[in-house]
């Protein structure tokens, strides 16, 4: 069976964030990831998954002004600098959690935009970061994000995506497969892990269409998680959903697997 860890920006959102730690802990969960620590120091951050016995599998590179909007820069002509700043960032957050891969953002891109500008800007940023994240044993991932739920977003499909790992010629860059997106975009997930499974870093999941606890929907994961089983994927499984009520009480679906 997967392993699964709790994303603590989604799931228990009835507590605040440090909190989540020790509510994840005492669900079962033996890993973490969330979108970003920023807003903590390290030790901070550290201190909490020391306490519970979590391993930290996975935050996001500094996307920007999320609160504006932005969706991660690593796309967009001119944040060069700021984006730069922020690998050194994430760095020493991974360096002080024991985080193995940072998620490197896209961006939104302007419709009528110079999409081959933006496409140069992504694959030079994808090169610099997967470059000093190798100085430290860290890989870098991307993610094709659906264009529902993100209308904009630079990257969209698993094709994209690992075309432009091949072209960044840079051995530690890896695809995440967020099931979810997959599905919305693509369809043909068995195949699509398949097909990509070699570079296929990590792995989430949500029910589909509405990203609530992967027990319901039109995604068959019993029949991925065999796959996942079967292809020998020891990567981690994101829980990148949206509890439909109280996190404890739709976990069914996990405690059934344990």
């Amino acid at each position: 069976m997967p392993k699964f860890a709790a994303n603590l920006s989604m799931m228990f959102n009835e507590q605040e964030f440090p909190a989540r730690f020790a509510v994840a802990a005492k669900a079962g969960f033996d890993a973490v990831e969330f979108l970003f620590p920023y807003d903590y120091s390290p030790a901070e951050v550290g201190r909490w998954l020391k306490e519970n016995k979590l391993k930290n599998v996975l935050f996001n590179l500094p996307p920007g002004d999320w609160a504006a909007g932005e969706r991660g820069i690593a796309a967009l002509p001119g944040r060069e600098a700021e984006f730069c700043a922020g690998v050194d960032r994430a760095i020493e957050y991974a360096l002080e959690l024991g985080t193995p891969q940072l998620h490197m953002m896209a961006g939104l891109v302007p419709a009528g935009s110079d999409l081959a500008l933006h496409r140069k800007i992504y694959l030079e940023n994808m090169k610099y970061a997967a470059g000093v994240l190798a100085k430290h044993n860290l890989n870098l991932l991307l993610e094709p994000i659906n264009t529902r739920d993100m209308p904009g977003y630079f990257l969209n499909t698993q094709a994209q995506a690992h075309e432009l790992r091949i072209e960044s010629g840079q051995p530690n860059v890896k695809v995440q497969m967020d099931f979810y997106h997959a599905q919305i975009m693509e369809g043909d997930l068995a195949e699509t892990f398949k097909k990509y499974f070699k570079n296929i870093g990590h792995t989430q999941i949500a029910s589909v269409p509405k990203r609530n606890e992967p027990d319901d929907g039109e995604v068959n994961y019993s029949y991925l998680y065999r796959l996942l089983d079967e292809m020998g994927y020891e990567g981690w499984v994101g829980c990148e959903y949206r509890p439909k009520g109280k996190t404890e009480d739709g976990l069914g679906w996990f405690k059934a697997l344990k």
